[in-house]
């Protein structure tokens, strides 16, 4: 017998969590505190798991399969924390029942699969959202203003740095297991979004561990730029860095200094192109180089759950019936240069981009 809402004393739309180990119950206590969502159920086959979250959330209903979810309780909406494997095919029963879905990262195992979930969605009427935390976060929403705004100007180069001693993943390498933020960040922060020209991506094993636990992923853009994302399981310092070179300023995103997380520098290099003509009359271009040295600063940042924020985007696209900044699409864009990076890594080339069809596609 399914419990329907009433609406006339609670408007907030209801969801329910699916998946109680990890990053469930970051998602359950978020929504649980947000006054536009009602946690009505926990879902997850570990009974004593999905009892032991509900306790912590408010007491929510508990079921132990997302059938007995759907087919007992009233719900708008569900949140998949459960492994990427396993991400299409609960998003595709939820999406068929009519409910808006929102995934952790990454959106699925393959971009077919993505594809589907995406075109699902759209033709069902209901909104498709990758939890991409990270744009969220004050920091990195500060940083598509700035770029938004033309404040670092053209942008020449972005070098991001994600390492740690971290723990092997038992299904997934180092690229498909913190990549996915630095690069769910690019598409988010980039206008346009991230539509890299070609994808190149370097691993190494030293532990034969079997997948690589060091990589290096480098990505040209469009207008010369490139972007380069180092990520490592073995690092004994933690480290989390973004640097965005424009032809104006430089940003510098350090994540782990409270103090000071943003700081922008008028400094850099200054190329005054002019023509030169060699003794043999061809002509050639040639470079006046000059250093710029300008003041350093640090923009102020609110302070906010960013989390919060993102199941507050989650009511309100689904409301407005609009896509969100970390829609389907954007996931499906992150996804793809995840393949590509598996088999750039595999082939020892370099697959060019398209941003239609990614390489694991081609080979299906």
């Amino acid at each position: 017998m399914s419990i329907a809402p009433d609406t006339s004393i609670n408007p907030a739309l209801r969801v329910a969590v699916v998946g109680a180990g990890y990053w469930g119950p970051n998602l359950a206590r978020n929504f649980a505190m947000s006054s536009e969502w009602e946690l009505v159920a926990i879902c997850d086959m570990d009974l004593d798991r999905a009892r032991a979250l509900a306790r912590k959330t408010g007491e929510p209903a508990v079921a132990g399969s997302l059938d007995e979810l759907l087919e007992n309780y009233e719900i708008d909406a569900i949140a998949i924390a459960t492994p990427a494997r396993t991400h299409y095919a609960i998003a595709m029963q939820a999406i068929a029942a009519g409910k808006h879905v929102v995934v952790e990262k990454p959106l699925a195992d393959n971009s077919v699969h993505g594809r589907e979930m995406v075109q699902a969605a759209a033709d069902a009427g209901t909104i498709l959202m990758a939890d991409h935390t990270y744009c969220y976060t004050p920091a990195v929403l500060k940083i598509r203003d700035l770029l938004a705004d033309g404040e670092l100007g053209e942008i020449l180069y972005i070098d991001s740095t994600r390492i740690n001693l971290g723990l092997v993943q038992p299904d997934v390498d180092v690229f498909w297991d913190l990549a996915p933020h630095d690069l769910s960040i690019l598409d988010f922060v980039l206008p346009g979004g991230l539509r890299p020209l070609s994808v190149t991506a370097q691993g190494a094993d030293p532990l034969q561990a079997g997948k690589s636990c060091i990589g290096y992923l480098s990505m040209p853009l469009e207008n010369g730029a490139l972007a380069h994302v180092n990520v490592n399981w073995l690092s004994p310092t933690k480290i989390r860095q973004m640097v965005i070179g424009g032809s104006k300023k430089t940003l510098i995103w350090d994540d782990l200094n409270p103090q000071q997380r943003l700081s922008i520098f008028d400094r850099g290099v200054d190329l005054d192109r002019q023509e030169l003509i060699r003794t043999d009359s061809e002509d050639r271009k040639g470079a006046t180089i000059s250093y710029r040295l300008g003041d350093t600063w640090s923009p102020a940042l609110s302070e906010f759950e960013p989390l919060g924020l993102m199941v507050s985007q989650f009511a309100a696209s689904i409301r407005g019936n609009q896509p969100a900044p970390t829609d389907g699409e954007s996931a499906l864009r992150v996804l793809r240069v995840l393949e590509d990076a598996s088999a750039s890594l595999a082939n020892g080339s370099s697959p060019q981009y398209n941003t239609e069809t990614s390489a694991m596609e081609n080979a299906s």
